[in-house]
């Protein structure tokens, strides 16, 4: 991914806060037997462990296609995105754009036992019932802990520590202040461009420039 001083993301905060935002993540490998693959899963952090690692699961025969554990991964996380119109500038020429955050994590996944991919599984499961009003967990209930404990041979659980890795956060950061909310305005408008998630997340970089840059 090319980098741009404008819009490098260099923190792993930064990169923890995107994937704790937007865990569909995609896989790829370079494999022996097929060449590139890509497979997409959702993701957790290890939020006890130091720097960035992942925890997610695949399906079989997925750990075969990829092979896994043979070499490192790409793993791609992307949040809000979209169309930048020069109309939302001022009069002067310009082309249009497109902003977007995303990171590229590298890694070699760690097969997990049966019994922490299973808790890998749980933890999954657990994360996204949390919001709902009666949470469907895997271990809830005894029929749903059997039940769990049949599906789980199934699947492959990983462990995914990041050695490396490469982010981008464009959310206008080269644009005067005023040029910055003329943009926010459209994509929170009912244009056909609009979109509030990049809304919040130009005004989420804008803050934290001010911050970083008072007086700008």
């Amino acid at each position: 991914m090319r980098q741009n001083p404008s819009f490098t993301l260099a923190s792993e905060e930064g990169v923890k806060r995107l994937v704790r935002a937007h865990p569909w993540a995609t896989i790829v490998s370079h494999t022996r037997e097929r060449g590139l693959v890509a497979s997409h899963y959702p993701v957790l952090l290890d939020e006890d462990a130091d720097g960035i690692v992942l925890l997610t699961h695949v399906g079989r025969p997925d750990e075969q296609v990829h092979e896994l554990g043979e070499h490192e991964v790409l793993v791609v996380v992307q949040g809000p995105h979209g169309y930048i119109s020069p109309g939302w500038y001022d009069a002067r020429p310009a082309v249009p754009t497109w902003n977007f955050t995303t990171a590229h994590l590298h890694g070699t996944p760690e097969i997990l036992s049966a019994d922490d991919n299973l808790a890998v599984l749980d933890a999954l499961v657990a994360h996204f019932e949390s919001g709902m009003a009666e949470p469907r967990l895997m271990r809830g209930t005894a029929e749903n802990a059997a039940y769990a404990e049949r599906i789980v041979a199934g699947t492959v659980g990983l462990r995914i520590p990041i050695t490396r890795f490469e982010a981008k956060d464009k959310m206008s950061q080269n644009k005067p202040p005023e040029t910055v909310e003329r943009i926010i305005a459209e994509l929170e408008g009912d244009g056909p461009y609009a979109d509030a998630a990049l809304a919040r997340e130009m005004r989420r970089a804008r803050d934290e420039r001010a911050v970083a840059e008072p007086g700008r």
